[in-house]
């Protein structure tokens, strides 16, 4: 069984920096597509930031803050997220399958809580 273990979360002021981890205990090559999601109070979980071999993919709302990678030789991928808002604030979540759409056959992490202050 798959295992995906977040980290890095926190609470940190607006205009500041964090970087999520997400380490896999499974080759991440293994994954055609890696992302990360986020899944606010009362709100449907988002997708923040997508990685597959060809390409990245973002929500407008972090576009030019946020920057999504991963290092196939630890295993990891990493979510790292400047100049946050309040709006962040939120469960991330890191999420391993083979598509780009969500299926029942994905893993998924634990979350992390990400907690923006104004």
């Amino acid at each position: 069984q798959v295992q995906l273990v977040e980290s890095g979360g926190g609470l940190v002021q607006s205009g500041g920096s964090l970087r999520l981890s997400c380490g896999s205990s499974a080759r991440i090559v293994s994954f055609n597509v890696m992302g990360w999601y986020r899944q606010a109070p009362g709100k449907e979980r988002e997708l923040v930031a997508g990685i597959s071999r060809e390409r990245t993919s973002y929500a407008d709302s972090v576009k030019g803050r946020f920057t999504i990678s991963r290092d196939v030789a630890k295993n990891t991928m990493y979510l790292q997220m400047s100049s946050l808002k309040p709006e962040d604030t939120a469960v991330y979540y890191c999420r391993a399958g083979s598509m780009w759409s969500l299926s029942r056959y994905d893993y998924w992490g634990q979350g992390t809580q990400v907690t923006v202050s104004s």
